[in-house]
């Protein structure tokens, strides 16, 4: 049988599971479900025991189901998946074997996007070996070609045909599009920050393009904006933009008085908000002004001068971002929309990680960012809600343009 080639970043060919010495499970605090093909395999189990035991574990999922998500294996009373074994491991592959694995389970974290009829592979950032693979990496991130492995299962997210379409179809440009803003977040002439709010101008650009019906000079709109970068003509205009710290901190009080983390079971993330609450020295009824003056201590104390010789861990969280979810086209949001999601996020990490720098000070280690980023990432792409209300908040505010990210996004 001929092999699949997937294109995949260099640090998925470096991936293996850790299995009991994960320190977050993926075994543990969310819903495991089972693909049709794998329940029928689970109902021909000849082991007796774990026969009855898979029998009552596991239950069809009946409101709606589909050949992906057919059942659920049940969570225990710690909210972990009722088949792992006390020594952290999974009993089912442990008597059948990695056959026997549901296809979420088998292929996590890695998640496959189809483009153009072939596959494309990347890894959540909520796996804490992917992520420090992934994201401690000071080199630029690099992708390759490589054959599938033997009976790989894979867990897809997104399919885009761009060569099915026409020059007056958004999407015919996608490669364009990745390649420039890949590209942009990588350019280390900028600060990680100055990057994203080029991408911002870049959108905003795009979007205006799509609206006014004029696609097909998206080409020239990309060249166009090389040459600004190159020639440096945008750092003035990047300078001149106002920073308005308190705005940034009045989304961190909304989101802590809406208490969004109540809900989550994952214990790693609670922590580390509990540590980001610490690091601001923030309290019921502590004033925006209070917040605020501990949160530009924070950052330029302890956040700035970390982040200066770090920034290569936000850089390739972004890259992964943006090749993961097939930006700017994911899901029903338009192309700016797309880069609003992936501007929300990085500031909702850098808002974060800028408390627990005034928690952890000159202790601050790159140990402490990829427990942030991981635990961050689990909850927020298994808990849509989370999301929702921010973007929420900034749509109400009327924030959600370039000016406005601008606000969440500068701070120096």
């Amino acid at each position: 049988m001929t092999k699949q080639i997937i294109l995949v970043p260099k640090y998925l060919e470096q991936f293996q599971c850790i299995g009991s010495s994960c320190e977050d499970t993926c075994c543990k605090g969310w819903s495991v479900p089972i693909d049709k093909s794998t329940y029928k395999k689970y109902k021909k189990v000849k082991d007796t025991q774990l026969a009855k035991k898979l029998d009552a574990e596991i239950t069809r999922n009946r409101s709606t189901p589909s050949d992906s998500h057919y059942a659920s294996i049940l969570l225990s009373g710690c909210q972990s998946c009722s088949m792992l074994s006390p020594e952290g491991l999974c009993e089912i592959q442990l008597k059948l074997g990695e056959d026997y694995l549901s296809t979420t389970c088998s292929s996590y974290p890695r998640v496959t996007n189809i483009i153009n009829g072939s596959f494309e592979q990347s890894a959540s950032m909520s796996c804490p070996e992917a992520a420090r693979l992934a994201l401690l990496n000071p080199e630029p991130m690099e992708f390759f070609q490589v054959p599938s492995k033997s009976r790989e299962k894979y867990s897809f997210q997104s399919q885009l045909n761009p060569d099915s379409l026409t020059p007056d179809h958004i999407q015919f440009y996608f490669w364009d599009l990745r390649i420039f803003s890949i590209e942009l977040i990588q350019n280390r002439q900028y600060t990680i920050t100055d990057r994203i709010l080029m991408l911002g101008l870049f959108y905003q650009n795009v979007q205006e393009t799509i609206d006014n019906g004029i696609i097909s000079t998206i080409p020239q709109l990309i060249e166009d904006y090389r040459t600004l970068v190159r020639t440096d003509t945008l750092r003035d205009a990047l300078a001149n933009i106002p920073i308005e710290s308190t705005a940034q901190v009045q989304l961190l009080t909304e989101l802590i008085s809406l208490r969004i983390h109540i809900g989550t079971e994952n214990q790693r993330y609670l922590d580390i908000f509990n540590t980001f609450l610490k690091g601001l020295s923030y309290e019921d009824g502590y004033t925006l002004e209070q917040t605020n003056h501990n949160y530009q201590i924070a950052y330029n104390s302890y956040y700035r001068p970390f982040i200066a010789n770090h920034s290569y861990i936000l850089e390739n969280y972004l890259v992964n971002y943006i090749y993961k979810y097939t930006f700017p086209f994911y899901g029903q949001y338009n192309v700016f929309e797309n880069y609003v999601s992936l501007a929300l996020q990085y500031s909702l990490i850098k808002m974060h990680l800028i408390g627990i720098s005034g928690f952890y000070k000159e202790n601050l280690t790159v140990d402490h960012v990829i427990t942030l980023i991981q635990s961050f990432s689990k909850t927020v792409e298994h808990n849509s809600r989370y999301l929702q209300i921010a973007y929420d908040y900034l749509q109400r505010r009327g924030f959600v343009s370039i000016a406005g990210m601008a606000i969440f996004l500068k701070n120096e």
